[in-house]
């Protein structure tokens, strides 16, 4: 009998934790059927943020790329450094460094160029691209012209009318340019290969062809400059060492180191493709290739719906709560 009574006291008044854990649980019928009581919410918001992602992805304009493919000049390359190790020796007995004796190797020196802020200064000022960079507003397929946004830079008279706050100015400056410049150039290397790519992204097809050309040709010859200059400068100290010393052995490895300078010298005047060799050069881009507005739109109608079906969940315990 007292267990027969034990066990009807505990059917009525089951323990307190079990009480809690009856109530903690989840009734999936009875969520299912919260869910389809809100279904026009549900609905509803699906459908604003669908028809919300259509009409973002609409305004948003059609992107390009163009690409170089590009392949180190190693045979210039390699005949330079090959001079410079041969006369190291006696490079260091004259007190001068010839380079090719480790470091970084002009290959992976001329994309820190062309990353570098001066090289974006001297290169926005040469081709005037920035009012290309920083107002842009579309471009026409049909005459290939660039339209500018005329509440950033009057095209007419070529001034820079946009509204800023200090520091900042009406003209964009280098620094500003820089960043945004660093985000349309892409440079990629392949280490299996070791071939680059350079690449820009612009609204323009033309415009994005015509960056990565000018920038192609323009580290090269900049890398060109920069061997030349140290070269004749490393000719200029010998002569002078020469012109210092009587010793006919010393003037022997002068000579010796001269005659190995000019041929650098020589080298580098012959060759245009004096870092990069092109494989494969930039052209007009026919097929966008961003934005993805398919995605765009199909990731708006899921988040709408998640939306919704959250708003439905969240009122339905609040109003639980409530009562």
């Amino acid at each position: 009998m007292t267990n027969l009574k034990l066990q009807e006291q505990y059917q009525q008044h089951p323990p307190q934790y079990l009480q809690q854990a009856a109530d903690d649980e989840i009734d999936l019928r009875e969520l299912f059927a919260v869910i389809w009581r809100g279904k026009w919410i549900i609905i509803a918001s699906t459908l604003i943020l669908a028809i919300a992602a259509v009409i973002f992805s609409l305004k948003q304009p059609n992107i390009y790329k163009a690409s170089a493919l590009l392949a180190a000049s190693s045979q210039e390359n390699n005949k330079l450094n090959g001079m410079a190790s041969q006369l190291g020796g006696l490079a260091s007995l004259a007190g001068i460094n010839l380079g090719g004796g480790g470091g970084t190797d002009q290959t992976t020196l001329a994309i820190e160029v062309l990353k570098s802020r001066q090289f974006f200064s001297e290169f926005a000022v040469k081709y005037n691209i920035k009012p290309q960079l920083m107002a842009p507003l579309s471009w026409d397929r049909m005459s290939g012209a660039l339209s500018l946004n005329p509440e950033l830079y009057d095209a007419d008279k070529k001034v820079w009318v946009r509204e800023v706050k200090a520091p900042q100015k009406p003209e964009p400056s280098d620094q500003e340019s820089h960043e945004v410049f660093k985000s349309v150039l892409t440079i990629a290397t392949d280490k299996e290969t070791g071939l680059i790519t350079i690449g820009a992204e612009h609204i323009s097809p033309i415009v994005a062809q015509q960056w990565v050309t000018w920038a192609v040709d323009d580290i090269n010859q900049v890398m060109k400059q920069r061997a030349k200059e140290e070269t004749l400068a490393n000719i200029n100290y010998l002569k002078k060492e020469l012109e210092k010393t009587s010793l006919s052995q010393m003037q022997t490895v002068f000579y010796q180191l001269i005659e190995e300078q000019t041929k650098k010298l020589m080298l580098t005047e012959v060759s245009n493709d004096f870092v990069f060799k092109v494989i494969d050069p930039a052209v007009v881009a026919e097929q966008k290739i961003k934005p993805k507005r398919a995605l765009i739109v199909v990731l708006g109608t899921l988040l709408g719906g998640m939306l919704g079906v959250m708003m439905v969940l969240i009122g339905h315990f609040v109003r639980s709560k409530e009562q």
